[in-house]
C-alpha cells in the first residue's frame, strides 16, 4: 500500500516538475504583446527579450517590422535604439542596443516599448527578431508556428490583432443601455401601479360619499 503510493507521488510529482519545466522555457522565447492592437490601427508594442545564456549577456535585439508609417521607441535607460527605413519612409526594423554595463544578463530581460502604426489589416503580423549575445552567439527568433499548431523551436514573436473598428468598450455600453432600459420599465411599472392604486383608492372614496348621502336622506 505505501510502495503503490510513494509510487503514485512521484509520478505526479515527475509530471509537475515536467510541466514547470515547460512552462519556463515558453516564456524564455522572445514575445510581443499589445491588448489593445487592432488592424489598421495604431497601438504601443511590448517586446519582452529574456536571456537563456547562463554565460552571456543579451548586448542588442533586432525587431522586423512589416512597413509601418510611424515607429517611435521609448527610452531604455543604458540602450540606445535605431529605427531603420525603406525607400518609401517606411519603418521596416528597429534595434536595441545595450551601451557597456547594461546588458541583460542571465536569469533576466527586458522590455522594449514601440508606439507603432498603422498595423497591417490582417488577423495576425510577425515580427521576426534577432538577439544577439556577449559571447557573439546569434539567435533568429523567426520560425513560423507549424501546421499542427505546435510551437516551433525558435517561433517570431507574433501579435493577434482585433478587428478594424471593433470597439473595446462596446460591452459596456450594451451593459450601460441595458441597465437603462431596466431603470425605465422599473419607474414604468411603478408609475402604473401608483395609478391603480389611485383609481382604487378614487373609487372606494366615491362609494363612501355615495354611502354617506343615502344614510342622511334616509335620516
Amino acid at each position: 500500500m505505501k510502495s503503490s503510493l510513494s509510487r503514485a507521488l512521484f509520478v505526479s510529482g515527475a509530471t509537475v516538475g515536467a510541466l514547470l519545466i515547460g512552462a519556463g522555457a515558453a516564456s524564455a522565447h522572445v514575445v510581443v504583446s499589445a491588448p489593445d492592437a487592432a488592424q489598421g490601427g495604431y497601438s504601443v508594442l511590448t517586446f519582452r527579450v529574456p536571456t537563456e545564456s547562463d554565460t552571456a549577456s543579451t548586448s542588442s535585439v533586432k525587431v522586423t517590422l512589416p512597413g509601418l508609417n510611424s515607429a517611435r521607441t521609448q527610452p531604455v535607460p543604458g540602450w540606445t535604439s535605431t529605427v531603420e527605413k525603406d525607400s518609401a519612409d517606411l519603418a521596416v526594423s528597429v534595434t536595441w542596443t545595450a551601451n557597456p554595463g547594461s546588458e541583460v544578463g542571465p536569469g533576466q530581460f527586458q522590455q522594449f516599448l514601440l508606439s507603432a502604426g498603422p498595423l497591417p489589416e490582417q488577423e495576425t503580423v510577425s515580427f521576426p527578431a534577432t538577439q544577439t549575445y556577449t559571447d557573439g552567439e546569434v539567435v533568429d527568433w523567426n520560425e513560423p508556428m507549424t501546421e499542427d499548431g505546435s510551437e516551433p523551436e525558435l517561433p517570431a514573436p507574433t501579435l493577434t490583432l482585433a478587428a478594424a473598428g471593433s470597439d473595446a468598450h462596446g460591452s459596456a455600453h450594451t451593459e450601460t443601455t441595458a441597465a437603462s432600459q431596466a431603470s425605465t420599465s422599473s419607474e414604468d411599472n411603478t408609475a402604473r401601479w401608483l395609478a391603480g392604486v389611485g383609481l382604487v383608492l378614487g373609487a372606494v372614496g366615491a362609494g363612501l360619499g355615495i354611502g354617506a348621502t343615502i344614510r342622511a336622506r334616509r335620516s
